[in-house]
């Protein structure tokens, strides 16, 4: 019988816990008006027929609050990584200087700061629809266990751990989307 049932609740927590470090990688790459070198992550160049992060082809700094500088290795790739960093709708213009490539970092005006909030909802949205199919999953689990014969009072138990799980994760995507909203909204 499923009297023995023992839901996986840490793999659960794990996979959902992955959910949130993605919707951080996201929140990262949005431009809040502060250089970040975490900003380019997202950014692919075309280096030797393959799409390679710009952390691969050079060394990523930020020497001032509104600057970052990236050292290509390769003077090659130079204009490669150029084209990737205006193609990436960014909306930095980068200035070259030999193997460096600086990205001054503009002001955001309202719209764009408004903009971004839009943006980073929907990268939160993501995040908790992510975490609701997880949910499910637990769910049908117990689902399942309960048509082998687990108890109705062991499926009650189940459920709310399962819920429990999902509410305090979905808590945590909405502290950080209200975070980082009002870092964006921040002049």
């Amino acid at each position: 019988m499923a009297d023995d049932f023992e839901l996986d609740t840490g793999d659960l927590q794990r996979r959902m816990e992955g959910a949130l470090a993605n919707l951080r990688t996201e929140f990262a790459s949005l431009r809040t008006g502060r250089a970040s070198g975490s900003m380019l992550d997202p950014v692919m160049v075309d280096a030797y027929g393959s799409p390679t992060p710009i952390n691969q082809v050079g060394t990523v700094n930020v020497p001032e609050p509104r600057m970052v500088t990236i050292n290509v290795w390769d003077k090659a790739l130079v204009g490669k990584v150029e084209k990737a960093i205006r193609e990436s709708g960014l909306g930095i213009n980068p200035q070259l200087n030999g193997t460096i490539i600086m990205l001054p970092i503009p002001e955001l005006n309202e719209e764009r700061r408004r903009e971004l909030t839009k943006v980073a909802g929907d990268y939160a949205e993501r995040a908790r629809v992510a975490i609701r199919n997880l949910r499910r999953d637990g769910m049908d689990q117990i689902k399942k266990a309960k048509a082998d014969g687990m108890s109705e009072d062991d499926q009650k138990f189940w459920e709310a751990e399962v819920q429990e799980l999902t509410d305090r994760h979905i808590k945590l995507v909405d502290s950080s989307l209200e975070t980082k909203q009002s870092e964006i909204m921040q002049v």
